[in-house]
């Protein structure tokens, strides 16, 4: 089953899909761009983790090891004392409460390693909502982002999540919602910035590498379609509900 939507479907960005979906397109990708690559590179799957208590479960729902607190519908009743029990029994019985638990988020990237000197020739990264709004996830992305721009390892940056604040780019004229980013870094300041909109596929991109090698190129659409299906993601959607916030404007199509 396909997708409704001729490209990114913007069902996947409910917490209940994104984290699954995040997952399987960053291993789809490493599983594509692994075969177009000389014997000179090779692919790591890395991860990240965040200790958070923010305590919003719409960022919880759907990851792995996440801890969830159920209340019982019917909590047990307490006898009211009597008048003469009040006198007596002066020592307060403790309320049951409960402490903000840290819950751990893993996040994966993509490492193109040279073979031999296990140098970072590029680094992918698929945006997360942790990575965009404002908070630890951000503060820690955006740090690792300006080390990767000060240095000689190109960034491909994916964002197919249309809510929060997105990265700063410079001199940007499209509106467009979905946004992919290819910073060369012998090419920097100046970098190829793909706008998308719901109506249109995702587009095919390199990966940069080192001068006068080849590029692997990633079909993102064809990965879509590949993960949207296993995923099985077409069945279990309620397409009938609105589109998660924020709100489709003009500029989404």
């Amino acid at each position: 089953m396909h997708s409704p939507f001729p490209g990114m479907d913007p069902y996947l960005e409910y917490p209940a899909f994104w984290s699954s979906f995040h997952t399987r397109m960053m291993v789809a990708i490493a599983e594509a761009i692994e075969p177009q690559l000389s014997p000179l590179y090779y692919v790591d799957v890395e991860s990240r983790t965040y200790q958070s208590d923010e305590g919003n479960n719409e960022l919880l729902i759907g990851i792995p090891d996440a801890i969830v607190f159920s209340r019982q519908s019917n909590p047990p009743s307490e006898e009211v004392p009597s008048v003469e029990e009040s006198v007596v029994a002066t020592q307060p019985r403790p309320e049951t409460v409960a402490v903000p638990m840290p819950i751990e988020v893993k996040e994966r990237y993509l490492e193109v390693r040279e073979m031999g000197t296990d140098d970072v020739i590029a680094v992918i990264e698929l945006l997360s909502p942790k990575n965009k709004r404002s908070g630890e996830g951000r503060t820690a992305y955006e740090k690792k982002r300006r080390l990767i721009l000060g240095s000689e390892t190109h960034l491909v940056e994916l964002d197919l999540l249309r809510g929060a604040k997105p990265m700063a780019i410079l001199g940007v004229r499209s509106l467009c919602v979905y946004r992919i980013l290819i910073s060369r870094s012998q090419h920097r300041p100046r970098a190829d910035l793909y706008g998308i909109t719901l109506q249109q596929p995702l587009p095919s991109f390199p990966i940069p590498l080192k001068p006068n090698d080849p590029e692997p190129i990633v079909p993102l659409q064809e990965l879509f379609d590949h993960v949207y299906e296993r995923g099985r993601y077409g069945s279990r959607i309620d397409y009938h509900q609105s589109v998660p916030l924020p709100k489709l404007s003009k500029t989404s199509f």
